[in-house]
């Protein structure tokens, strides 16, 4: 009988308030301890927050001058392109040359084209191909940054604080989403859309003064160079064998794929379903941001803990099942408490499964399988955003957005059957 009382799991609650109790505000900042990355979190910060207000504005803009969401879903399309075509080359660069020099040279391309941007609408000459033509510029930026930026994290923290790092990571990311938008929609209302290119890039400045402050280990270049083909196919043929690896990638896809497509028609939601304008534009996607900080604060306040596998298995069932809510919601205050809901499942899948692919890759394979997880998570983003506009300019809004959420379920749950030892990962 004793044996039997051992075996037995504790209630629910009990396990709650256990997790509850793992809690720790002192480790929820504990990579701020390195001063590397305290440069890198300060000055990302003010870069996302800027990031983010073009992101609004610019979305707002062209819906502005187009009164199409298929045009929206144009824009995300354009924006990913790059993805397809450098970000797996980006990735044996990152594995080459200084991190922290091609992260300088990328966000100082970002500056100049967010200049670009406030110049013509501040000059009444911005068009809708201009809006395209500076989206794929940045997506030609965002490709080589993004393998690099997820590689870097290991030469600022030591591996124990990884998961903190990148849970971090995520709250500044969304730190800026849940202000970024929502002062985006009252500046472009108040001074117009202009005004949030030039804090754009304005923003740039801080991560570029910060990774300029580092004081980083030398940088030494591998002993013997493959060509490029090569470095590429290696890169690839480990994440093909690695089957935990593949899996987390391949739940990446789906999510971003199918669950996270509804983002892309957030200003004709608010136009259109909600009755708003720019500022209710702004109040979304800040809703969204502020429920994903909330998940990434409690990821790094649960310390070192050993149950990844489980809670990523909880976001992937919880966020398309809140994106499908979403979609019956007519009422602006509940479908903001929906958001945040949302957006804290959200992070769980991003956030966990960044730090189970980097705990799964070896050091000098790092950047050429961030770039893999980077190019599935941006590359499909402008398919997503392609797929959305079209399905909301057929069907409607509500209708493609609960498409894209019952699939990304439906996968969910064949993952959760069929791959059992993925929610098993410490």
């Amino acid at each position: 009988m004793e044996e039997y009382l051992k075996s037995r799991k504790p209630p629910f609650s009990q396990r709650a308030f256990g997790l509850v109790k793992r809690l720790s505000w002192k480790q929820t900042f504990a990579a701020l301890q390195y001063p590397n990355y305290r440069l890198w979190f300060w000055g990302q910060l003010i870069s996302l927050f800027g990031s983010w207000m073009q992101i609004t504005a610019q979305g707002f803009l062209i819906y502005q001058l187009t009164k199409s969401p298929a045009y929206l879903g144009l824009v995300g399309f354009v924006a990913g392109l790059p993805t397809w075509i450098f970000m797996l080359y980006a990735g044996v660069v990152a594995d080459r040359v200084p991190r922290r020099r091609l992260l300088l040279i990328t966000q100082a391309a970002m500056l100049a084209l967010a200049f670009i941007l406030a110049g013509l609408t501040f000059g009444h000459l911005v068009q809708p191909w201009h809006i395209l033509v500076l989206a794929f510029g940045m997506g030609v930026a965002n490709a080589f940054d993004a393998p690099a930026r997820q590689a870097f994290v290991l030469e600022m923290v030591e591996p124990e604080d990884m998961t903190n790092a990148i849970a971090l990571n995520a709250a500044m990311f969304n730190s800026a989403t849940a202000l970024g938008p929502a002062v985006a929609g009252v500046t472009y209302a108040l001074f117009g859309p202009g005004w949030c290119f030039t804090i754009n890039g304005i923003s740039f400045i801080a991560v570029i003064v910060a990774l300029a402050l580092m004081k980083l280990r030398p940088f030494i270049p591998k002993a013997q160079m493959n060509s490029v083909l090569q470095d590429l196919k290696e890169g690839l043929c480990y994440v093909a064998s690695h089957r935990m690896i593949r899996t987390i990638i391949v739940t990446v896809g789906a999510v971003t794929l199918f669950g996270f497509a509804y983002a892309t028609l957030m200003p004709a939601w608010a136009v259109k379903v909600l009755g708003g304008d720019s500022t209710t534009n702004g109040f979304l996607l800040s809703a969204r941001g502020v429920g994903a900080l909330i998940g990434a604060l409690l990821i790094a306040s649960l310390g070192r803990f050993k149950f990844r596998g489980r809670l990523l298995t909880f976001g992937t069932l919880a966020f398309p099942s809140f994106v499908i809510l979403f979609a019956f919601v007519r009422w602006l205050p509940l479908s903001l408490l929906i958001l945040i809901a949302a957006g804290m499942s959200h992070i769980l899948i991003f956030n966990l499964c960044n730090s189970l692919v980097q705990s799964f890759s070896p050091d000098g394979l790092r950047g050429r399988i961030m770039s893999i997880y980077s190019f599935v998570f941006f590359g499909l983003m402008p398919v997503a955003a392609l797929w959305i506009g079209g399905a909301a300019e057929k069907f409607g809004e509500p209708a493609a957005v609960i498409i894209g959420g019952s699939i990304s379920l439906l996968f969910a749950l064949a993952v959760f059957f069929f791959v059992p030892k993925l929610h098993k990962l410490a």
